[in-house]
């Protein structure tokens, strides 16, 4: 039914609701699963407020780039714990619907699940209404957990 299936992950509680979902239908359909893990990339106002930190001189997409590499390898062991198979884990910055729907169109996949809420802007991943965003832009099936 699904040869290759998409699922967003941030980190929250939805998503990885949604990661749950996404690898018990991987394991059925014995599909491809690719999990996306995007982050906001900040304006040079906001990396200049991080150089308020001598503590931490690392620039601030780095930092977010990190993050999101670490939060992509977790899901997708967790995925491999779950039963899944077939994995690959990906990071992308970017505006978080539009680079979803962007990267579910350039690998064909046949459905994007994402989580119903996300961590919200102030950790820069998921935006609240971005499975909204997502269903309204994707020309895919999407499900929302």
């Amino acid at each position: 039914m699904y040869e290759t299936i998409l699922v967003a992950i941030d980190g929250s509680e939805g998503s990885r609701k949604a990661l749950q979902h996404a690898a018990l239908l991987q394991k059925t359909c014995n599909s491809e699963l690719l999990i996306l893990t995007v982050f906001r990339h900040h304006s040079m106002l906001e990396a200049s407020m991080s150089m308020v930190r001598p503590d931490d001189p690392e620039n601030m997409d780095d930092a977010m780039r990190g993050h999101a590499k670490e939060v992509a390898e977790e899901a997708k062991r967790l995925a491999a714990e779950a039963g899944a198979t077939k994995i690959r884990a990906f990071v992308k910055s970017g505006q978080p619907a539009r680079t979803i729907v962007k990267f579910g169109e350039e690998h064909k996949v046949d459905l994007i699940i994402v989580g119903s809420r996300g961590l919200g802007d102030m950790q820069g991943f998921l935006l609240g209404s971005v499975s909204h965003k997502v269903t309204s832009l994707a020309k895919c099936p999407v499900m929302v957990v």
